[in-house]
């Protein structure tokens, strides 16, 4: 973790700014520790289809978040311990074996709390044979100075766009300043990126594609963030508008958050995708917004 190695003495890695050590055993927002933590490691047929593709998308779910999401579908990594400790060596042996099963491309799902280890993890994985894309699977509540680092080692960025409103960012996050940050981690992933390529199957090798999970009553929020994408990137930038929002973990205590979204906002805010001139993507059915959805987390396939 060559040049890495300072963010977890004195970890900055997120818009956080904990500056705990980590090395020494502190522990920030995150919780995160200095072994990169996994909780399951699958071929995920759910993804877009250009990333699951027919033979499935090698996630690599990480424990722990730095966002405190009331609805968080994954709360039971997100939000808790649970998971494996790895070595950075046994990281990137896990890396090769997803490729070995057969998968597109190595998805990490959450990997922001450990970048530096996956770094390296990556590297050792690539002198060893891992050829397959690499997907960055984030809530983009990132540092632009940090993702630098991933520069040349990701193939794929997919960032969830999540709020434009602070209000929002804060209630149901407690993430201050999310938009902020997390257009700024965006246009820096396009920079590396760019927009989409893909191979003759139509499955991703490269290239940017920004998730925004529609939440229940925030039809506006939704526009705004649209529109934003409409005004700072290429049309080839592709857009995938998730509706598979369910109440889970503490949506339940709050009365707003404990609906699926009507079929108002999801035709009104589809409408606005190609009212304003955007052309690509995915759009997902209201019928996903199912608990079934979510991967059980059992620590298998590590």
């Amino acid at each position: 973790m060559e040049g890495f190695t300072e963010w977890l003495r004195d970890c900055h890695l997120c818009p956080r700014q904990c500056h705990i050590d980590r090395l020494n055993g502190q522990h920030g927002t995150c919780r995160a520790g200095l072994l990169p933590k996994v909780a399951l490691a699958s071929l995920h047929q759910w993804e877009e289809p250009c990333i699951s593709g027919t033979r499935g998308s090698g996630t690599v779910f990480f424990s722990y978040c730095n966002l405190s999401c009331l609805f968080c579908q994954n709360y039971d990594i997100s939000q808790s311990d649970f998971g494996k400790e790895m070595g950075i060596p046994e990281l990137a042996e896990l890396f090769i074996k997803q490729q070995q099963r057969g998968s597109h491309n190595i998805n990490l799902v959450s990997p922001t709390s450990f970048m530096p280890q996956i770094t390296e993890a990556l590297i050792i994985a690539k002198e060893h044979g891992l050829t397959i894309p690499v997907i960055y699977n984030s809530n983009a509540y990132e540092s632009v100075d940090a993702l630098r680092y991933m520069d040349g080692l990701i193939d794929v960025y997919l960032p969830d766009l999540k709020y434009f409103s602070d209000e929002y960012a804060v209630k149901y996050s407690k993430a201050p300043h999310y938009f902020e940050h997390a257009t700024a981690a965006i246009m820096e992933m396009y920079r590396q990126v760019g927009s989409p390529q893909f191979d003759d199957d139509g499955v991703i090798k490269s290239g940017l594609i920004i998730r925004h999970l529609m939440l229940p009553g925030l039809i506006e929020d939704s526009k705004r963030i649209l529109l934003w994408i409409r005004n700072n990137l290429p049309t080839e930038v592709y857009v995938s508008l998730m509706a598979q929002y369910t109440p889970m973990y503490k949506a339940k205590e709050h009365k707003e958050l404990n609906r699926r979204i009507s079929r108002r906002q999801y035709e009104a805010i589809i409408d606005y995708f190609f009212d304003i001139g955007l052309e690509n993507g995915y759009i997902q059915e209201r019928s996903s917004a199912k608990s079934i959805y979510t991967p059980d987390f059992d620590l298998s396939g590590l």
